[in-house]
């Protein structure tokens, strides 16, 4: 479970240790998307490896590995499987930077910004019928329509999230719904198909796929936090880029609802024009309003949650390591 403190050991240590419960497997992983990689196309494999390249937790593929040995399986699968997570993941990340014309993204220029947009989509596309290609050799109906119905919720998630760019009326249950559908489906797919490839029983499933979406969230409301508290250099990206593109996220809304009404009005103009220009001042309204201790506060929740789902497994080093991923979720400060 979680413990009531913050860990003592930092975060990127906690990140290895996880890692390294599988390191075997991870590595596989690595060298089978290279390999996948591959095209006649020059531009193909440069983009693809120069996003690949930036690195990354690899939290979503090492979750199916994780799911997979907890539940007792060293099935190879399991390898094509978290490439396969991997790819949409990717391929979200290139399209999105192009919708929210990033420029930097894990550190470093953006796949846009180093070449253009329509390389950046095409590429995109690319990688994500690369992993529809490798799911077919896999052969798994089921697992075939999870990731599927997967990818679909994922688009819907970046199609509402558009809609509600530079809108000031957006609600904390708006909010959970885009960040449910664009982040926390691909956690939820990569636990339970990793417990399908190990012929998991359905209670195992399920408690993976559920652990899978409150790890998800929780991830995703702590990187929403971060946008507003955390360091540039760290973060890899720069502090208030959700402001500048007009992303009503939760600190903002929670913001809005708990400061005054000229504060609230400097808070809607902001979000309405989509600019970072007046941040010192929105980062005082967020810090006076503890928005941040609340969405951090609804974070720990989910990862708690998680952890309880997560004790339906048997105890293991796998098992340690889901948990140890869900605590570390939420041990990322600025």
């Amino acid at each position: 479970m979680l413990s009531a403190k913050p860990h003592s050991t930092p975060v990127s240590s906690m990140y290895t240790d996880i890692r390294a419960t599988v390191a075997n497997d991870f590595q596989a992983v690595n060298a089978f998307i290279v390999e996948q990689l591959k095209s006649n196309v020059d531009l193909i494999e440069s983009i693809g490896h120069y996003i690949i390249g930036a690195g990354g937790k690899r939290m979503r593929p090492i979750m199916v590995l994780l799911s997979a040995r907890a539940c007792g399986s060293d099935h190879p699968d399991a390898i094509r499987l978290a490439a396969v997570i991997e790819f949409i993941h990717t391929a979200t990340l290139l399209h999105d930077d192009v919708v929210d014309m990033s420029v930097m993204r894990r550190g470093r220029p953006t796949a846009n910004a180093e070449w253009n947009n329509p390389s950046s989509v095409l590429v995109g596309d690319f990688i994500y019928s690369r992993a529809f290609q490798v799911l077919v050799s896999i052969g798994r109906a089921d697992i075939m329509q999870i990731i599927a119905d997967a990818t679909n919720t994922i688009a819907e998630g970046e199609v509402l999230q558009l809609l509600n760019k530079h809108r000031t009326d957006i609600s904390e249950a708006d909010y959970m719904r885009v960040i449910g559908d664009k982040t926390a489906v691909l956690f939820s797919a990569a636990a339970r198909c990793g417990a399908l490839i190990a012929g998991a029983p359905a209670a195992r499933s399920v408690a993976l796929e559920r652990a899978g979406t409150h790890l998800g969230l929780a991830f995703q409301l702590v990187d929403d936090a971060l946008d507003y508290d955390g360091n540039a250099d760290e973060l890899g990206k720069n502090v208030g880029d959700d402001l500048a593109e007009g992303k009503p996220t939760l600190p903002l809304i929670y913001a809005l609802q708990h400061c005054s009404p000229d504060d609230a009005e400097l808070l809607r103009q902001c979000i309405r024009d989509g600019n970072n220009e007046r941040l010192d001042e929105v980062l005082r309204i967020i810090g006076d309003s503890g928005a941040l201790e609340y969405t951090r506060q609804r974070a720990r929740e989910h990862a708690r949650l998680a952890c309880e789902q997560l004790q339906v497994l048997p105890g293991s080093p796998y098992r340690d390591a889901l948990l140890r991923m869900c605590e570390s979720s939420v041990a990322r400060v600025n």
